[in-house]
Protein backbone atom coordinates (compact mmCIF):
# COMPACT_ATOMS: atom_id res chain seq x y z
CA UNK A 1 0.00 0.00 0.00
CA UNK A 2 2.47 2.42 0.46
CA UNK A 3 4.60 2.22 -2.83
CA UNK A 4 1.04 2.87 -4.38
CA UNK A 5 0.44 5.45 -1.98
CA UNK A 6 3.57 7.10 -2.44
CA UNK A 7 3.55 6.59 -6.35
CA UNK A 8 0.13 8.33 -6.38
CA UNK A 9 1.44 11.49 -4.00
CA UNK A 10 2.50 13.21 -6.91
CA UNK A 11 -0.22 15.20 -9.04
CA UNK A 12 1.86 14.36 -12.49
CA UNK A 13 1.32 10.75 -11.53
CA UNK A 14 -1.91 11.24 -10.86
CA UNK A 15 -2.25 13.14 -14.20
CA UNK A 16 -1.05 10.09 -16.43
CA UNK A 17 -3.18 7.41 -14.34
CA UNK A 18 -6.18 9.06 -15.37
CA UNK A 19 -4.98 9.36 -19.32
CA UNK A 20 -3.67 5.75 -19.35
CA UNK A 21 -7.32 4.81 -17.40
CA UNK A 22 -8.85 6.03 -20.80
CA UNK A 23 -7.20 3.67 -23.53
CA UNK A 24 -6.20 0.23 -23.63
CA UNK A 25 -3.14 1.12 -23.89
CA UNK A 26 -0.68 4.05 -24.46
CA UNK A 27 2.76 5.24 -25.26
CA UNK A 28 5.07 7.44 -23.67
CA UNK A 29 4.64 9.81 -26.62
CA UNK A 30 1.24 10.01 -25.91
CA UNK A 31 1.22 10.52 -22.04
CA UNK A 32 3.49 13.30 -23.38
CA UNK A 33 1.74 15.22 -25.78
CA UNK A 34 -1.14 14.90 -23.48
CA UNK A 35 0.42 16.64 -20.29
CA UNK A 36 2.77 18.83 -22.12
CA UNK A 37 6.00 17.77 -20.37
CA UNK A 38 9.24 16.58 -21.34
CA UNK A 39 9.89 12.92 -22.60
CA UNK A 40 12.40 11.95 -19.96
CA UNK A 41 9.87 13.63 -17.42
CA UNK A 42 6.90 11.48 -18.07
CA UNK A 43 9.02 8.24 -18.59
CA UNK A 44 10.54 8.62 -15.06
CA UNK A 45 6.96 9.85 -13.82
CA UNK A 46 5.97 6.48 -15.59
CA UNK A 47 8.81 4.32 -13.66
CA UNK A 48 7.30 5.16 -10.71
CA UNK A 49 3.96 3.76 -11.50
CA UNK A 50 5.39 1.03 -12.89
CA UNK A 51 7.65 -0.02 -9.74
CA UNK A 52 4.72 0.53 -7.49
CA UNK A 53 2.81 -2.25 -9.42
CA UNK A 54 0.33 0.48 -10.90
CA UNK A 55 0.79 0.37 -14.21
CA UNK A 56 1.90 -2.74 -16.66
CA UNK A 57 4.49 -2.19 -19.26
CA UNK A 58 4.67 -4.49 -22.44
CA UNK A 59 7.51 -3.74 -25.26
CA UNK A 60 5.88 -3.00 -28.58
CA UNK A 61 8.19 -3.14 -31.40
CA UNK A 62 10.36 0.31 -30.96
CA UNK A 63 8.49 1.15 -27.95
CA UNK A 64 6.65 0.54 -25.04
CA UNK A 65 3.12 0.75 -23.96
CA UNK A 66 1.66 1.48 -20.98
CA UNK A 67 -1.86 0.38 -18.89
CA UNK A 68 -3.39 1.03 -15.71
CA UNK A 69 -3.22 -2.27 -14.01
CA UNK A 70 -7.31 -2.50 -12.65
CA UNK A 71 -6.31 -5.47 -9.89
CA UNK A 72 -3.32 -3.49 -8.21
CA UNK A 73 -5.38 -0.08 -8.22
CA UNK A 74 -8.83 -2.14 -6.85
CA UNK A 75 -6.51 -3.50 -3.91
CA UNK A 76 -4.85 0.01 -2.73
CA UNK A 77 -8.61 0.89 -2.58
CA UNK A 78 -9.67 -1.70 -0.49
CA UNK A 79 -6.18 -1.47 1.77
CA UNK A 80 -6.35 2.17 2.38
CA UNK A 81 -10.52 1.42 3.09
CA UNK A 82 -9.65 -1.06 5.67
CA UNK A 83 -6.64 1.18 6.97
CA UNK A 84 -9.44 3.79 7.03
CA UNK A 85 -12.16 1.96 8.81
CA UNK A 86 -9.66 0.98 11.30
CA UNK A 87 -8.47 4.14 11.85
CA UNK A 88 -12.25 5.29 12.49
CA UNK A 89 -12.94 2.35 14.78
CA UNK A 90 -10.22 3.40 17.08
CA UNK A 91 -11.03 6.68 17.34
CA UNK A 92 -14.97 5.56 18.07
CA UNK A 93 -13.97 3.07 20.63
CA UNK A 94 -11.39 5.54 21.99
CA UNK A 95 -14.09 8.17 22.22
CA UNK A 96 -16.67 5.71 23.66
CA UNK A 97 -14.56 4.28 26.54
CA UNK A 98 -13.23 7.96 27.56
CA UNK A 99 -16.85 8.48 27.89
CA UNK A 100 -17.59 5.42 29.91
CA UNK A 101 -14.57 6.73 32.60
CA UNK A 102 -16.94 9.73 32.94
CA UNK A 103 -19.60 8.02 33.46
CA UNK A 104 -18.14 5.94 36.32
CA UNK A 105 -16.71 8.63 38.07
Amino acid sequence: MTKGLSALSHPVRVEILKHLSGYDACCCKDVVRHLHLAQSTVSQHLKVLVEAGLVHVRPERQSSRYEVDTEALAGLTEALARLTQTCIDARKNRTSSHGAEANDQ
